[in-house]
């Protein structure tokens, strides 16, 4: 569903009003105003529209640059809301789980932060990029739960290894590992780029996607004019488990 951005709230699932913990994973790599990193405004309807739902333990977590801490990025950011945990990816412990694809594009296992698994209910609330042809929406945002001690912060080998392998191709990987429940797309300002990740054009949108992560990504592409690349090799996933599951006794 699309959403105008200044008339946005945030009507919870019934499944979070059931729900003992919520993980939300917002686009805050940078400590940059939106569109490079998800708007203060979205961020705080989602947390409203949970708390109005039920009790549920709310849990911001992001991985971060090099030269800043997730804490430090939320606090000059403005991420500062009352009974919210924010969690580091690097302080997290980490677990290692199997890409249940017959054929990954990229990765046949992924290490991911423990917590994921002990929350009920996960969101992704990215922001609305545009990188040549593809565009950077809530499954995309999912890159930043990779822990660096395992594919490493940019810069290093150990990320320059996991590029080679295709960030669209890591992403694919990542919807079928990592199922989050919902995508957000703050798509308050649009943010198209060839440059690099904070180095590009800005131009007011005044939208809001959301819905189930696949779909809300296709959609904010349609929107864009754009055929995202990690969006067809999800395509092409879903037809990989659905041969499996029809050649199954």
């Amino acid at each position: 569903m699309i959403y105008e951005a200044s008339k946005f709230v945030f009507y919870a699932p019934a499944e979070i009003s059931r729900a003992r913990k919520v993980l939300i994973k917002p686009n805050a790599g940078y400590p940059l105003p939106h569109p490079i990193t998800t708007s203060r405004e979205t961020l705080e309807a989602v947390i409203a529209g949970i708390r109005r739902a039920g009790d549920a333990d709310i849990l911001l977590i992001e991985g971060s640059s090099p030269q800043h801490s997730s804490r430090e990025i939320f606090r000059t950011l403005g991420y500062q809301f009352p009974r919210v945990t924010v969690l580091d990816v690097r302080d997290c412990f980490y677990v290692e789980i199997e890409n249940p694809l017959p054929k990954p594009f990229a990765l046949p296992t992924v290490w991911v932060p423990n917590v994921l698994l002990s929350c009920d209910y996960l969101i992704s609330v990215s922001t609305y990029k545009i990188f040549g042809s593809n565009g950077s929406f809530s499954l995309k945002n999912l890159i930043g739960l990779l822990p660096p001690s395992k594919y490493g912060g940019d810069g290093t080998a150990a990320r320059y290894n996991l590029r080679r392998l295709g960030i669209q191709n890591v992403v694919a990987d990542l919807y079928f590992t990592i199922p989050f429940d919902l995508g957000i797309v703050d798509a308050r300002q649009k943010f198209v780029s060839v440059d690099g990740p904070t180095q590009g054009t800005i131009e007011d949108f005044g939208m809001i996607f959301i819905g189930e992560p696949y779909a809300v990504d296709v959609e904010a592409s349609q929107a864009a004019g754009i055929e995202t690349e990690y969006l067809r090799l999800i395509a092409e996933g879903r037809e990989q488990l659905a041969l499996q599951e029809d050649l199954l006794p």
